[in-house]
């Protein structure tokens, strides 16, 4: 990495995963906090969003550092500063770092609800020979349960050397079937030829911190479970805050403006949800983490629990309105 890549038309994404060591967390937080700063003062610079390790499935930290284009990526990527911040953060790691460029367009660009991050350096000379493998791993795992979409990313000259790969699955139950599968174990036989180096870390986003996993946890509910469920906990935080808090307290007794009380609302409401969210999915476990033989019935049973109490719950708050 020594020269900043041209600028790209889409927005990038910087994806960082990093081990840290034993006792370290807390350290490496704070150092989070100071390159996260150092990183907002550069051209181009947007958002920066972290993501502690959770395990068993993911070890790692994750960071995505979103710039306005490839070129502002690398100079942030290339600079003293960063480097000089990279080198007082060794002694907190283990092995080294993965940074790779994603472009924030097309169908496997972070966040899902679980991914792998797969980057493989390959042999010089053998890069066509890596294409056809490639299109025949891209159709096998298209094929695999769960699977939601992937990424193929090739090197960037003089900013990243390794072919990028990002998978998408609904959950890590079906992302870790695809990874341990026979078919996927041939295909890596088969690519040893033309490989120097490969290695795959997964990511956990979404709501998945908010889930009991019950007696599998490898295996967090599906996406659509949970969106239900986060919004049938919202819809009433947020109404019976506004009736009793934000409307009467905030806006006419302390004259706050809308948009301050509206932010103060949004924080309660993810300080609660972090309460009730944990809670109510223990309690439709049933529903969420459903045993094999029961995943049908359980699911469809669930479904319509949960939208008879939506349905409930709009006609009692239509009477206190």
């Amino acid at each position: 990495m020594t020269e900043p890549a041209p600028a790209v038309a889409s927005l990038v994404t910087i994806v960082t995963q990093t081990r840290v060591r034993e006792g370290h967390a807390e350290e490496f937080g704070r150092w989070q906090a100071t390159i996260s700063a150092a990183a907002a003062e550069f051209p181009g610079f947007i958002e920066q969003t972290v993501m502690p390790p959770n395990p068993p499935s993911q070890a790692d930290w994750v960071i995505l550092q979103r710039f306005a284009s490839g070129g502002d990526a690398a100079a942030w990527l290339h600079s003293d500063r960063r480097l000089a911040l990279a080198q007082d953060a060794l002694p907190m790691l283990i092995g080294r770092d993965d940074v790779h460029l994603v472009r924030d367009s097309g169908p496997g660009v972070l966040p899902a609800p679980v991914s792998a991050v797969i980057s493989t350096r390959i042999k010089a000379g053998q890069e066509g020979a890596y294409r056809e493998w490639e299109q025949r791993i891209a159709a096998a795992q298209a094929k695999s349960p769960g699977f939601q979409g992937y990424r193929f990313e090739p090197p960037i000259p003089g900013v990243q050397d390794d072919w990028l790969a990002i998978l998408r699955f609904d959950t890590e139950g079906h992302l870790q079937a695809w990874l341990d599968s026979p078919a996927r174990a041939k295909l890596l036989q088969e690519a040893e030829a033309f490989t120097e180096e490969y290695h795959a870390r997964v990511v956990r986003t979404g709501f998945e911190q908010w889930f009991a996993t019950g007696a599998n946890p490898a295996s967090a509910p599906p996406a659509w479970k949970q969106n239900m469920l986060v919004l049938l906990l919202l819809y009433p935080v947020v109404f019976l805050f506004g009736l009793l808090v934000q409307n009467p307290l905030l806006i006419k007794g302390a004259k706050l403006p809308f948009w301050l009380a509206l932010f103060i609302g949004n924080v309660v409401s993810v300080l609660l949800l972090t309460v009730l969210v944990p809670r109510a999915s223990r309690a439709l476990g049933w529903w969420l983490n459903p045993p094999p033989g029961k995943a049908g019935t359980a699911s469809l049973a669930g479904a319509a629990l949960v939208i008879g109490l939506y349905a409930a719950s709009m006609y009692i708050f239509s009477r206190l309105s």
